[in-house]
């Protein structure tokens, strides 16, 4: 099957891609003190070399205590940090690459006690780490505004750095989507209640953003219905609730939806085919990201524990592609093994795909 559908240009708004590949966010540790140095720009520029259309980076804190429970994960804050990511970008885009930051708080994800800030408290909607277990105390109004503006203040930075755009982590059991959950959002204000209430936490930063970087700085959300708290949660169980939770986010000014699903192929709802990007982009005429173990044959839980990796047939997704089901796929744990994958798969070099497979840290570049 020709593959060609993978390696057509995009262009949405300001964001002109020379292909269709992404390289998914993946946290790695490598920042000591929160300061992304000349490794990390290095390993950012082989993927980009590698032939990836677009990278989003590893997860980057915004400027709110507590935001991580690791000394490693990069800030996007201070002087020091943001001296690093202007020469991760520049070194990007000197090797003719795209790149945005995804910009990220843990929430109530986060070990207390750990991180750069140990005595800062934990910041949860309702002060639940899962569905009924109450440790924390909830934000106050007053937090949840410092918040918002610390997402517009980080998505603003990389606007001056020369960033291509920014993508705001709403996914995974993460901080904004612990407002979106009922299962750890209980609040009875503007914050909480309905699918659509819990939505305005995202739709505020979303704003936020916009009025700090205009309507031109190309704006991403990465969201899911599964949480790191409970694999088969679904935030929206049909695709009229589905379209009740994106019309407030689409409408507040994203331009493209990160869709994370486990498995790509699978289909998101009973009696059509298509995945979790496929139906967003239904419902909201948005471009979609689709990801979910591309590049391997069974889900990342099982690969990561080491019961093995195979290389995985894409025609699945390239005929996916074509059907126009989604626009972008987001390669992930393939990439950090191989940082030619792009480049092989256009070439029909299958044969030479490594497989993924958990390696040691200092060889992991």
């Amino acid at each position: 099957m020709s593959n060609d559908v993978l390696f057509k240009p995009f262009e949405h708004g300001s964001l002109k891609l020379a292909n269709r590949t992404v390289m998914a966010p993946m946290t790695r540790g490598f920042s000591l003190g929160g300061i992304p140095g000349p490794n990390v720009a290095e390993y950012y520029r082989k993927r980009v070399e590698g032939g990836t259309g677009l990278i989003i980076s590893e997860g980057t804190l915004i400027d709110y205590p507590a935001a991580t429970d690791s000394i490693t994960y990069p800030s996007f804050f201070g002087d020091d940090a943001l001296a690093g990511w202007k020469n991760v970008i520049d070194t990007v885009h000197a090797a003719g690459g795209k790149m945005m930051p995804q910009i990220w708080h843990v929430g109530s994800t986060r070990r207390p006690g750990t991180g750069p800030h140990p005595d800062a408290p934990t910041a949860s909607p309702s002060g639940l780490v899962a569905p009924g277990k109450k440790i924390f105390e909830p934000l106050t109004l007053e937090n949840i505004d410092a918040l918002i503006k610390a997402y517009g203040q980080a998505a603003a930075e990389a606007q001056r750095l020369g960033f291509d755009g920014v993508e705001v982590h709403g996914a995974h059991g993460y901080l904004i989507d612990q407002f979106f959950w009922d299962g750890t959002n209980e609040r009875s204000d503007k914050y909480g209640g309905s699918l659509v209430a819990r939505t305005q936490f995202a739709v505020e930063i979303i704003r936020e953003i916009r009025s700090r970087c205009g309507r031109d700085f190309p704006l991403v959300l990465r969201w899911s219905q599964w949480k790191l708290q409970d694999y088969t949660a679904k935030l929206a169980p049909t695709p009229e609730r589905l379209a009740q939770f994106l019309e407030p986010l689409s409408n507040a000014g994203v331009d493209i939806f990160h869709c994370s699903q486990r498995r790509f192929w699978e289909p998101e709802f009973e009696g059509s085919d298509l995945n979790l990007a496929g139906w967003t982009k239904e419902i909201t005429g948005k471009p979609t990201i689709s990801v979910g173990s591309v590049g391997l044959d069974q889900e990342f839980i099982s690969a990561f524990q080491g019961e093995g990796a195979a290389v995985a047939n894409i025609d699945n997704l390239i005929e996916r592609m074509e059907n126009g089901e989604f626009d972008l796929i987001a390669i992930g744990r393939a990439l950090l093994t191989d940082p030619d994958w792009v480049n092989k798969v256009r070439k029909g070099q299958f044969d030479q795909l490594k497989p993924f497979e958990k390696i040691d840290r200092e060889h992991l570049i």
